[in-house]
């Protein structure tokens, strides 16, 4: 199947041929049709498999018709830099028309976006915050609505749209084509399809299935040597393009300064920065001006790069799932990638739970030449305490930070 069987309008096909989008991926398969019929969709599929283009090209045929300078059509998006991602999106594969997208986040000003909202776009990409902050100010007319995107609908979730996500609902039009996508069917998100979705075409692509294309090995040790051992692991020149995910943006910060007193191109994706330094980091990791970018889960659900040859877990994730997740930003389409997980005791049934997903053991590394054995710095008031009288006792969390084998 080649994108030519959607029969798009031939701006938007010859779009298609600029970007050099020959072969369509399983799920734009499945639920282009389904989208370009008018029909609501529910796509359940991981990360990295097309969903974007997915509903973008099915919205834009629709657009292509009819009237302009009207919110036509709302994509709701959990991060700042997903929402910009699926802007892009619809900028290349809408650049033949003279449909506009626009994206609406917090961390900016706002009064670009007031204008967008009142007439100067097709197409809204928002943050259900930024969003209900213009609803507030009563910025929106969603009167032309015809078309309603949730994307990550489990991320949402996770952050807590759920309940501005309800909200807006209510503010736009009963009759519209209403498309959700999400990698994972929590019972929360479950309830919401059934809410705003009206007899939609299902659609499923290994929703929960870890891509085979990605090779899985732990790293077990102790906690306090977690960073010396990732500095260590990025040596060989082969890591090209790496991501790292931390558990906290504190961790991300820290870690990212280390490697860049280390010598590394890195940077660092985290919440306490500006708009425009996480543009910034994000960017040079998509051109290659850093070869390795430390993110938590929330700053990374935007990150789109095809060509990351490496995940690696410094901090194990919460849930089974969210190991998919974090995975599936390497090994995509026909390349192959290496996902490592830093793991210690405390991490044994998580480990088992992945596992379990996977169908599988993960096979356990150690790295050659590195000292498992260092102990853990002395904190300093317990040292100036036991100075002098011998060894301080250990820490009173050290049986739950031994490495697990």
């Amino acid at each position: 199947m080649s994108f030519e069987s959607f029969h798009l309008h031939p701006e938007l096909a010859s779009a298609l041929k600029t970007l050099a989008f020959a072969v369509p991926t399983p799920i734009q398969r499945q639920a282009i049709p389904k989208a370009l019929e008018g029909r609501d969709v529910l796509g359940l599929a991981q990360t990295g498999t097309g969903k974007t283009a997915a509903f973008a090209l099915p919205i834009l045929q629709r657009l292509l018709p009819g009237a302009r300078r009207r919110v036509r059509a709302l994509v709701l998006a959990p991060t700042r830099e997903l929402a910009e991602q699926i802007r892009q999106a619809f900028g290349q594969m809408g650049q033949r028309t003279s449909l506009r997208a626009a994206a609406v986040y917090g961390g900016v000003g706002m009064a670009p976006q007031i204008q967008a909202l009142r007439g100067g776009a097709e197409v809204i990409v928002a943050c259900p915050g930024r969003l209900l902050d213009h609803v507030d100010r009563g910025h929106v007319d969603f009167s032309s609505l015809e078309v309603l995107v949730i994307d990550e609908a489990d991320q949402m979730f996770d952050m807590g749209f759920l309940p501005s996500i309800r909200r807006i609902l209510k503010l736009l039009p009963a009759r519209r084509q209403t498309l959700l996508f999400s990698a994972t069917m929590p019972d929360d998100i479950r309830h919401l399809a059934q809410e705003c979705l009206s007899q939609p075409a299902v659609v499923q692509v290994d929703h929960t299935r870890p891509l085979t294309t990605v090779s899985h090995a732990l790293y077990p040790v102790n906690e306090h040597l977690k960073t010396a051992l990732v500095l260590e692991l990025l040596r060989p020149a082969h890591m090209e393009s790496v991501l790292i995910f931390t558990r906290t943006k504190h961790r991300a910060k820290r870690l990212g300064l280390k490697l860049k007193a280390a010598g590394f191109k890195a940077a660092s994706l985290q919440g306490n920065l500006s708009q425009n330094q996480r543009q910034a980091a994000l960017g040079g990791f998509r051109d290659g001006r850093f070869s390795i970018l430390v993110a938590t889960d929330i700053a990374a659900r935007g990150i789109d790069v095809s060509q990351i040859t490496h995940v690696i877990n410094l901090d194990i994730p919460n849930t089974p799932e969210a190991y998919t997740h974090r995975i599936g930003r390497t090994g995509r389409a026909a390349s192959t990638g290496d996902a490592f997980t830093l793991v210690t005791h405390a991490d044994a049934a998580m480990v088992a739970a992945i596992e379990r997903r996977l169908g599988r053991k993960i096979e356990r590394r150690r790295l050659a030449g590195f000292n498992y054995d260092q102990p853990a710095p002395q904190p300093a008031a317990q040292s100036l305490r036991h100075r002098g009288t011998g060894p301080a006792h250990p820490p009173r969390n050290a049986r739950r930070t031994r490495a697990w084998k």
